[in-house]
């Protein structure tokens, strides 16, 4: 198995091999598959393909370990959480650089607050609790809720914020005294088996495991007798999948999928100040996350305004390698999705669609980058509008009449989030309220937090991440009756 350096001009140094984490020990394996610097095409390491037989410890160590985990007391666990946080908080800045080198974006604007908001997360997650709930007292009897751990979760995680959303299930999972086996995206693996890696120093033995691996192990996982939960973030198709897997044991699920979110700038709106807001929640992290912008609907009055506006915000962003503190725009993750967005700019021009900025990818550059391109009133029957990018072009849309716009942005499969702008901030709620997401902001985006339910609706999503709801689906309701 190769090594990997990741070194900067901060002089951060890592230096692999990559290993699994099971049941507190690092683990070989004898088969290894590449893992790509997207913003040079070059392999960047190799990680380490886990078996069937390695799951299955995997599994086994932590159904044992749920034993006495699961028998801590919710203060004992969260003292662990927080040795967790704080190891993680030593090897902060390897874990950025790593970060950038496997998943392209840039150091100091999106990788760095990755893992500091992971660090954050744990340590807020620790500190909360679900208490028992008496539900019913009278002269005879007590009824009481208790809200039990299920057991080992399995969670599947994407390559687009592979370390926030890993770590954003593994806190309440542990918290709330489950234990849980990883499987990260084969695209970026390295930070999840370093973040693995360190846990075992902190955290007791089939706790927390990573199995890293090709695509086969997701069945696996989701097919396994032992695993009480799967808990995925992913594409809508690969989520479907999921659900007919896990179906054969019944488990509990968590799936959060594809969206195609819109945003609505009022007619009312002072578009220009929030510009550089509505960029960044359409193009951040190349337009690789599942609730960005992917649809951005602006009234007839200020179009071609905002149009020039917007572009040329856009033409100040540097697209390049995210190492350079410079750049502001890292590459497309993986060839896969690469090929995926040129087929929507092939889309694009062969409907003689109107691009007002990029649209043309310079193929003597090494690595996976697609310039931000800007696509001017596309039909609402177009590719660009009807599907879900997931890369770093934006259609901006007219639109006459709000009920009009609306129906535009419900007419459509998926629900996940969106967004409403303007001065008369209790129309614009007013509006946020008929949008049929899981999630909408209203003159902001992309707030999260421990306490905010975080969820999709249609075919974006089952179930619920983040705040009290989320916390609940890690556990079984047990409703316990004594007479008195």
């Amino acid at each position: 198995m190769l090594n990997v350096s990741a070194k900067t001009a901060s002089n951060t140094l890592f230096d692999g091999p990559y290993y699994l984490s099971i049941a507190g020990k690092l683990v070989e394996t004898q088969a290894t598959f590449e893992v790509m610097n997207p913003a040079t095409g070059q392999v960047l390491a190799h990680a380490p393909a886990a078996t069937t037989e390695q799951l299955d410890e995997a599994v086994a160590a932590a159904k044992v370990a749920f034993k006495t985990w699961s028998a801590l007391s919710y203060d004992e666990r969260e003292q662990y959480l927080l040795a967790y946080a704080d190891a993680l908080e030593a090897h902060r800045d390897e874990l950025a650089v790593l970060l950038t080198l496997e998943q392209g974006k840039p150091l100091k604007t999106m990788a760095e607050p990755e893992v500091d908001q992971s660090i954050s997360w744990i340590r807020q997650i620790a500190a909360r609790r679900i208490p028992v709930e008496i539900v019913e007292e009278n002269d005879s009897h007590i009824v009481e809720l208790h809200h039990t751990p299920l057991g080992v979760v399995g969670a599947i995680t994407p390559w687009n914020f592979p370390v926030l959303l890993a770590l954003w299930k593994v806190a309440p999972a542990l918290l709330t005294g489950n234990t849980m086996v990883i499987k990260p995206s084969p695209f970026t693996p390295l930070t999840t088996l370093r973040f693995g890696q360190i846990a075992q120093s902190v955290l007791p033995a089939g706790v927390l495991s990573i199995v890293s691996g090709g695509n086969e192990l997701g069945p696996q996982m989701t097919a396994h007798p032992d695993i009480a939960k799967i808990s995925f973030t992913g594409s809508t198709e690969t989520g479907k999948h999921v659900i007919r897997s896990a179906a054969g044991t019944v488990k509990r699920l968590t799936l959060e999928m594809g969206g195609n979110d819109a945003a609505i700038v009022m007619p009312d709106a002072d578009w220009k100040s929030v510009i550089p807001q509505l960029f960044w929640g359409a193009i951040g992290n190349s337009g690789q996350w599942c609730v960005g912008i992917k649809r951005l609907y602006i009234h007839r009055a200020y179009h071609q305004a905002f149009v020039s506006a917007f572009v040329e915000y856009a033409r100040q962003q540097k697209l390049g390698d995210g190492l350079d503190p410079e750049v502001t725009v890292g590459p497309v993750q993986n060839k896969m999705q690469f090929d995926k967005v040129r087929e929507f700019l092939d889309d694009i021009k062969a409907r003689g669609q109107k691009i007002v900025l990029g649209g043309e990818v310079d193929e003597s550059r090494p690595g996976y980058f697609i310039p931000v391109t800007v696509v001017d009133n596309p039909p609402e029957n177009s590719k660009i509008v009807q599907q879900e990018q997931f890369g770093p072009i934006v259609p901006i849309i007219v639109y006459d009449d709000v009920d009009d716009v609306v129906a535009r942005a419900n007419d459509s499969p998926f629900g996940l989030g969106g967004s409403v702008w303007g001065r008369d901030t209790r129309a614009a709620v007013a509006v946020a309220n008929r949008l049929e997401t899981g999630m909408v902001w209203v003159n902001e985006m992309h707030t999260q937090g421990v306490d905010i339910p975080f969820g999709g609706h249609k075919q974006s999503g089952v179930g619920t991440e983040g705040g009290h709801e989320g916390r609940l689906l890690f556990t079984n309701p047990k409703t316990v009756l004594i007479k008195k």
